[in-house]
């Protein structure tokens, strides 16, 4: 088990899990679908993260690495089709880590928040502009910050 989720419920930890999964497809799918790149990057990103994560989260995307291509699917399969109501469930999902970020070490919540930006900005930047990078679409750009998350106090 990660050091930082002891004294957390399952519930909690599962959140911590899948948090990944949801900004992918959230950011990924904010156009109406998520194209092969943008799963590709997503997937391409977890493995970088596996070995090159700042080094208090390595043990965390290792454990996320484990599971993320079948909660990917599974979140695929489980959520609404329709954008709205999809991205209405994944950011009530995504906002129960300002309960939890408090429960944990602070340096690892605030270095989590970073990476899940970081990783967003990431999927946003996967399709389009020249030769498919460096553009972020309008329907991504309005999530990209992940504003349903608030940044845990330093």
């Amino acid at each position: 088990m990660i050091k930082e989720f002891e004294g957390l419920r399952e519930d909690e930890i599962n959140v911590l899990l899948k948090a990944p999964a949801y900004v992918a497809i959230l950011i990924g799918g904010a156009d109406g679908t998520i194209d092969k790149k943008e799963y590709a990057e997503a997937v391409e990103i977890l493995h970088i993260k596996q070995s090159k994560a700042r080094e208090q989260l390595l043990e965390y995307f290792h454990e996320v690495g484990k599971t993320f291509k079948q909660d990917f699917d599974q979140l695929i399969d489980e959520l609404p089709d329709d954008v709205t109501e999809r991205t209405k469930e994944i950011s009530a999902e995504l906002r129960k880590l300002n309960v939890i970020f408090p429960k944990i070490d602070k340096t690892f919540s605030i270095k989590l928040y970073a990476s899940l930006k970081e990783f967003a900005k990431r999927i946003a930047e996967a399709s389009g502009g020249v030769l498919g990078y460096l553009s972020v679409s309008y329907e991504e750009s309005q999530l990209v910050d992940l504003k349903m998350i608030h940044e845990p106090k330093k």
